[in-house]
């Protein structure tokens, strides 16, 4: 039997004190899927402009010197020794050069699972850099562990090295969130009434949010409870909670007994056709081809 969808949801707020913004963060991350398993260290002399891996994410971590970034129609950006700089997209059309002296970087690659992009990765903006005093307390040894494993032959180097970028994009997403730098999804987050709807929707899944419900939850108005949701999340609240079903559903059918009409229901669909239309919509496929399909791992 498929289990509740429930069983997927994280609960730090478990603990005392923890705020709907912390949890509803957690649960956002989760929902981030990465593969990538290749770190390289890069010295590169003055005036140098970085070659990247136009296919893949990167996180670049400067070592020393610094790197100037330049994008049409966009301020430059320093990014400087002790501090990294997230392309979620890839580079796309951006450039970066060394400036002043020589510098070294290392330049983590990897890649989004594809679906999981739906109201997530995809809404992440072009560049996310986080300055040292945000990250310098966790960045230098979880880099130092990555090299030591990229440069490491024995068997499952590979993953840790993974599990490790992983990390790096979880804190450099959590040091972002917490600067107040949020767009898209993450914009329910610098506001904790609109958090608590959003952790409502994740728990409950299978309700059938309406508007007033949701409102009632966030202690809000209706008129001024849709138009906050919309203008910071930048969708409808209908809308995140159909997709959040869709993208629980998505584990669900990943694991070996899984059930097409069963899944359905588990997320609160009245039939499995129903269902099918839905999640084709979102995902472009039926979800009977993600039966017993795992997905690659997740950011938890």
């Amino acid at each position: 039997m498929t289990g509740h969808p429930k069983d997927l949801t994280i609960h730090p707020d478990d603990e005392a004190g923890a705020s709907p913004s912390a949890d509803l963060l957690s649960h956002v991350l989760a929902q981030l899927r990465l593969t990538g398993d290749k770190v390289t260290s890069k010295h590169l002399p003055t005036r140098h402009v970085v070659s990247l891996d136009p296919a893949m994410a990167h996180v670049i971590v400067i070592e020393e010197g610094e790197l100037a970034v330049y994008a049409e129609g966009e301020a430059t950006m320093q990014v400087r020794a002790n501090e990294l700089l997230l392309l979620p997209h890839g580079p796309g059309d951006v450039r970066l050069e060394t400036r002043g002296t020589p510098a070294a970087i290392i330049d983590c690659s990897f890649w989004f699972d594809p679906d999981s992009r739906h109201g997530t990765a995809l809404a992440l903006p072009p560049r996310i850099h986080v300055r040292e005093e945000d990250c310098g307390a966790w960045l230098r040894p979880i880099v130092g562990f990555m090299l030591a494993e990229a440069a490491d032959h024995q068997a499952g180097a590979a993953l840790m090295v993974s599990r490790l970028i992983d990390l790096v994009v979880i804190r450099t997403l959590r040091s972002w969130v917490h600067r107040g730098n949020t767009t898209g999804w993450l914009g329910g987050l610098i506001d904790a009434r609109i958090a608590r709807a959003i952790k409502a929707i994740h728990e409950s899944p299978r309700e059938r949010w309406s508007i007033d419900a949701l409102a009632d939850v966030a202690g809000m108005s209706r008129s001024s409870f849709y138009e906050r949701f919309t203008a910071l999340v930048g969708q409808s609240p209908q809308r995140y909670s159909s997709e959040w079903r869709l993208a629980l559903a998505r584990e669900l059918l990943g694991k070996g007994d899984a059930r097409v009409g069963q899944v359905g229901l588990s997320v609160g669909y009245r039939s499995e056709a129903a269902f099918s239309r839905a999640y084709k919509a979102l995902y472009g496929h039926s979800p009977r081809v993600e039966v017993g399909k795992p997905g690659k791992h997740r950011l938890t």
